[in-house]
């Protein structure tokens, strides 16, 4: 289904308003899994807003639903700006295209044709059929952008991955005692938390979750209505269920590890409330299959995932080429190569080999720096993604 290029048919009127619907989407990142997260806008003939939605929390209801009750007669002969497909399969509700069709809109706007097997034009398709004039394209770039995470589990049955790391001026993560808390001052630590609030999943390593107990909840009041699924990567089961994000609450507690451990070790973790997921182990590294990790956490319904490491598990994820974005924290501070680092050994021969990543984002947090990056291999496909739609 091609669609004339967006440039020959979208307004500056247009662009507005489908740039308010990608705000709107952005609010429910973290808290849609496994659906995507997506914004409306309807905008009546004389140019008012009269609806607005997103999808909320839990996926349900989808933004498009919320929009139209808020516009409720008004919907009529007015455009909807959707940032993804409406869709057309009925789920737990009744499917976005029909309602748009009953509440009588005249235009539907869409950033983003839905890959998902049950839409994929099939959205589109529906409101043709009804006599809505339909256009699609516009701002798709934006779009896929925000909805990485669910394209990606889609397309290729993985979330995508976001690498935290807070680390000196010379990439150290704490002193060669072991000193870590804080390199980072009280701004940069409110960001990671809202870093949190925004992906589906926290993932650390077991020697993270040993050393520094933590409970890897958003603790920013009011941030995330759905809690955030913690994950731990703990291959020789060395989790005690006493550990911090048991006893505390907030959240489901997954624990990855190898297959054949006996019922005795696992049954206390599991009294405690966490869930086990069983993963190979990788070849040639010590610890699990990151890949199977991963698609294990897809196949549970997380679009987006938030590694905080330690350094064994964030090598291992660059390794495996897993790390989509990195989101690195920098101290004004020197610690010296006696300090622990933030990443093991790639190992890496040549330059060629190494992970290039571009930056997207460089902004201050208190006194220290915070610098965002997607990686090169995932905006060229995205690109390749794109040229085929």
């Amino acid at each position: 289904m091609n669609a004339l290029p967006a440039q020959a048919r979208h307004s500056v009127e247009d662009t507005a308003h489908m740039r308010a619907a990608l705000a709107l989407a952005a609010r429910g990142l973290g808290n849609t899994w496994p659906n995507p997260s997506v914004g409306c806008v309807i905008v009546a003939a004389d140019g008012q807003v009269v609806g607005r939605g997103w999808t909320a929390p839990g996926g349900r209801p989808h933004a498009e639903t919320e929009a139209l009750a808020r516009a409720g007669a008004a919907a009529r002969g007015a455009t909807a700006y959707v940032t993804l497909e409406p869709c057309c399969h009925w789920g737990r509700t009744p499917p976005c295209a029909d309602a748009l069709v009953a509440a009588g809109v005249a235009r539907v706007v869409i950033a983003l044709r839905d890959p998902d097997p049950r839409v994929d034009g099939g959205g589109i398709a529906r409101l043709r059929a009804a006599g809505i004039a339909v256009s699609t394209g516009l701002l798709e770039a934006e779009a896929r952008a925000l909805n990485a995470g669910f394209l990606k589990r889609l397309t290729r049955n993985l979330p995508l991955l976001t690498l935290k790391l807070a680390t000196t001026l010379d990439g150290r993560i704490a002193t060669r005692a072991g000193e870590s808390q804080w390199i980072t001052g009280p701004e940069a630590r409110r960001a990671a938390h809202a870093l949190r609030g925004r992906h589906d999943a926290v993932l650390v390593g077991s020697g993270t979750a040993l050393a520094d107990d933590p409970d890897l909840s958003c603790r920013l009041p009011g941030f995330t209505p759905v809690p955030t699924v913690r994950v731990v990567a703990d291959a020789r089961l060395r989790l005690p269920a006493t550990a911090r994000m048991l006893r505390a609450g907030g959240g489901p507690v997954w624990v990855a590890t190898r297959p054949g451990h006996p019922e005795a070790l696992l049954a206390p973790l599991r009294a405690a409330g966490a869930e086990i997921i069983e993963v190979p182990e990788a070849e040639g590294h010590p610890g699990l299959d990151p890949a199977a990790l991963l698609r294990a956490l897809a196949a549970r319904g997380l679009t987006r995932v938030l590694a905080e490491g330690g350094a064994a598990l964030a090598a291992a994820l660059l390794r495996a080429g897993l790390v989509d974005r990195l989101a690195w924290f920098h101290a004004p501070g020197l610690i010296g190569g006696d300090g622990r680092p933030a990443l093991d050994a790639l190992p890496l021969e040549l330059l060629s080999a190494m992970p290039r990543y571009r930056r997207t984002t460089l902004a201050t947090a208190g006194a220290d720096l915070l610098s965002e990056y997607e990686s090169l291999a995932d905006s060229r496909m995205s690109e390749s993604e794109m040229g085929a739609a």
